[in-house]
């Protein structure tokens, strides 16, 4: 199984590559970067950009599940770190019911759903909201309180045994008074690159006090800026040395 350098998982898993940016997180997508630099063109409005279909990992997921059963462990994959699973793309319809199909079937993995698009969940994932998945987290990226108010709702209607945060890249305080007793997990970061934005820690320290406040695992991913220096947990203030998971 490859490794990923996203410190929340072991590793990452896309059906197919391409999106379309939809709020402020958006504006310095890595995954759009990483897609121009090897000459990609799929970034954009489904009626005037295709989506690239990736193979290998169709046959990859389930060596991965094969050898985490034969080790009696569990691992984390995030799914579509280079695309959203929920984008209303007519050419990924397919893909994506064939993709449902192999997620159920990968019961020694946690599966690692996020999206910037909770409300389509019961469009394309509606036939599992009678019988979830066990082994499938479900989460929303969030990253200043407009988005948050937006997502978060749309978040706690789906029947996930995990519901989690993103709030990566976070660009402005966010209060989850409101909600973070039906949320499980949050993960924060400030955005990093070379036109990152402003990151403040007492955002991150806000986040923590609630989630303490209400038993919900905090992670702290990383505290931003460029050149990247600060994704080492050894390189947070003390206070933020903070790396749970739900159990």
């Amino acid at each position: 199984m490859k490794k990923s350098n996203i410190a929340w998982t072991d590793g990452t898993a896309n059906f197919w590559w391409g999106c379309m940016k939809v709020s402020e997180g958006c504006d310095n997508c890595y995954a759009l970067a990483q897609s121009k630099r090897v000459g990609k063109d799929i970034w954009g409005s489904p009626k005037i950009t295709q989506r690239e279909y990736k193979k290998a990992i169709w046959k990859e997921l389930p060596k991965w599940d094969a050898e985490a059963r034969a080790e009696n462990r569990r691992v984390k994959v995030f799914v579509q770190s280079m695309s959203d699973f929920l984008e209303d793309h007519p050419q990924v319809v397919e893909w994506r019911e064939e993709a449902k199909k192999l997620i159920v079937s990968l019961t020694n993995i946690d599966i690692l759903m996020l999206t910037k698009r909770p409300e389509n969940a019961p469009k394309f994932l509606g036939d599992w909201f009678d019988n979830w998945p066990l082994h499938v987290w479900f989460g929303v990226s969030v990253e200043n309180q407009k988005r948050a108010d937006e997502r978060i709702p749309e978040l706690l209607k789906v029947p996930a045994p995990i519901l989690w945060l993103s709030v990566e890249p976070q660009l402005e305080r966010i209060d989850l008074f409101y909600y973070v007793r039906g949320i499980d997990w949050v993960v924060v970061g400030g955005e990093s690159g070379v036109h990152c934005r402003p990151f403040d820690l007492g955002w991150a320290r806000l986040l923590l006090n609630e989630c303490k406040q209400n038993n919900t695992r905090f992670f702290m991913k990383q505290l931003g800026g460029h050149p990247d220096k600060r994704h080492n947990m050894s390189d947070f203030p003390l206070d933020l040395q903070v790396r749970e998971f739900p159990e």
